[in-house]
């Protein structure tokens, strides 16, 4: 690894009180000088108090740790910055809620932080947050609390809530065959944009175009407004894409007992796209459709009489699983494997 740039820049969490640096972070969080509806106590207490209106609470949690979960400088020359860090923790959790077809209300923040992790750093991260609720369209949640500690390395939690204002979350079980399979936001972008991070390509010089897959992996770009409209239009499954399409594809034929079959067509489509990345990688960019992950989009089964709500497009079918071969996923009816990210795997 590079030596961590972030010692070259001072002051540090490491001069400051606990207290001083909370001080720095809660007006970065107020969203324009106040909170969501739902978040009735913020910051400062013990506990916060969040409004559930609706009875149920949705909730979700998600980590990200320095060198697991991103680099603080890329084999490219990138450097991830608090923005980024703050923007995808953000992202990533408003999209698990996204994805039951529910709306966030709220979220808190738990930050581990080395002593050497400068001040601006740590204020960036706080923006990056805001601006993830703000501008992803996450228009009734806020952050309501959180903790700092000290460690090793930067870990940065979010456990965000949400409600379901009536009616009932999609499901990653309820697919039927005959459904059809529709996707709503990208996939392979952010794996496209990770092989970029790892190359050793300039970032700097590299066109436009190029650097938008850059943005995807760092600040992702969940379709917040599609997991409600699926939901009022019928959806009889759904879940986010974060470890990429096969993967998570066969958690959801797994869970509903079915097969998703994908459509060849779609999936040249989706790899197309990326031909520019993957001609300068000399990488197949079917590898990154298939298997990359954290563009965070959405999976989402329908009725066949169920005109797909905006932003879904179809790219396959729900079939019945064979006597043989179980549920899974297939292309053109043919076993199409896993593939996609496991924390765990070797």
């Amino acid at each position: 690894m590079p030596e961590n740039p972030l010692t070259e820049q001072t002051p540090t969490v490491g001069g400051l009180s606990e207290a001083d640096l909370l001080t720095r972070i809660f007006p970065r969080l107020e969203m324009g000088g106040r909170h969501a509806a739902s978040t009735l106590l913020g910051p400062g207490d013990d506990a916060a108090i969040v409004a559930a209106p609706d009875g149920r609470t949705l909730i979700s949690i998600d980590t990200q740790v320095q060198d697991q979960d991103f680099r603080l400088e890329w084999a490219s020359g990138y450097r991830t910055t608090g923005y980024d860090v703050g923007w995808k923790a953000a992202a990533q959790n408003l999209s698990d809620i996204n994805a039951m077809g529910a709306t966030a209300t709220s979220m808190v923040v738990s930050l581990t932080l080395p002593p050497e992790t400068p001040v601006s750093w740590v204020e960036e991260l706080a923006d990056g947050l805001a601006a993830a609720i703000k501008e992803l369209g996450a228009t009734h949640c806020s952050v309501a609390g959180g903790d700092l500690g000290r460690g090793r390395e930067i870990s940065v939690t979010v456990a965000v809530l949400g409600t379901l204002a009536g009616g009932d979350a999609v499901l990653r079980s309820g697919a039927q065959a005959g459904d059809v399979l529709a996707l709503a936001g990208t996939v392979g972008r952010a794996a496209a944009g990770l092989a970029l991070l790892e190359s050793d390509l300039d970032v700097n010089a590299l066109p436009q175009e190029l650097r938008g897959l850059l943005d995807i992996q760092c600040r992702p770009q969940p379709p917040l407004a599609a997991g409600p409209l699926a939901r009022a239009a019928g959806a009889t499954a759904m879940m986010d894409i974060s470890d990429g399409l096969l993967r998570d594809g066969t958690r959801l034929a797994l869970a509903g007992n079915v097969v998703l079959d994908l459509a060849p067509a779609e999936l040249k489509r989706l790899a197309e796209s990326l031909k520019p990345a993957s001609d300068l990688l000399l990488a197949d960019p079917m590898a990154w459709v298939l298997g990359g992950g954290e563009d965070h989009g959405l999976l989402a089964t329908f009725p066949p009489d169920v005109q797909l709500p905006p932003g879904f497009t179809a790219i396959g079918s729900v079939q019945a699983p064979g006597i043989s071969s179980g549920p899974g996923v297939t292309i053109a009816g043919h076993a199409a494997g896993t593939g996609g990210w496991d924390h765990f795997a070797e």
